[in-house]
């Protein structure tokens, strides 16, 4: 039985949990988004003393905390457990453009080259950092990050959710075909 879940599921698996997820959320009127956990950590440590936008009740947001400990849970049974050693299997087109902007593919999931612990140069660890900046910063000044928008908010219908969704893409196409190659050529 172990064996059968370090196979691969077929994509369709995880489309029909998060309708599922969604299905539910909608009928006890909760909407999804994953940065919200944070505001709501600041707001349980204290925070809302000092800063309004961490000034609100909590513990309203209990449930969104529990799915925070289900995906850790669950990415470290993933990582442990149910760990396939078998190489990443990504299309020839896929590691040749890996390739071009200076990415060795070596089969994992976090090329070592990018993510490995030999490779924290100061140049990495600046990326990783403004990298996650940009996003905290982007998720809070769209009022929610790809997840609460792309899921929650386009199956609520929300045009604004629809722009954001628009904007990430745009972003992500931007960063991948023009601005990552510059960063990792200097």
């Amino acid at each position: 039985m172990l064996n059968l879940l370090k196979q691969p599921w077929p994509w369709y698996t995880s489309g029909a949990a998060i309708a599922a997820i969604m299905v539910l959320l909608l009928y006890f009127g909760k909407s999804f988004g994953f940065s919200s956990n944070l505001r709501t950590i600041c707001s349980m440590a204290g925070a809302g003393k000092k800063v309004l936008l961490f000034d609100f009740d909590w513990r309203a947001q209990k449930w969104n905390l529990l799915f925070l400990l289900g995906s850790v849970l669950g990415g470290l049974i993933s990582a442990t457990l149910l760990k396939n050693d078998a190489p990443l299997k990504l299309a020839a087109s896929t590691v040749t453009d890996l390739k071009t902007i200076g990415i060795n593919f070596d089969g994992q999931l976090n090329p070592a080259q990018l993510f490995g612990v030999h490779s924290l140069s100061f140049k990495n660890v600046f990326i990783l950092l403004s990298g996650g900046l940009l996003v905290g910063f982007g998720s809070r000044y769209a009022g929610g990050c790809t997840s609460g928008h792309a899921i929650s908010g386009l199956s609520n219908l929300q045009l604004p959710s629809l722009i954001a969704v628009i904007g990430f893409f745009a972003g992500g196409l931007i960063m991948t075909h023009f601005l990552l190659p510059l960063i990792l050529s200097i």
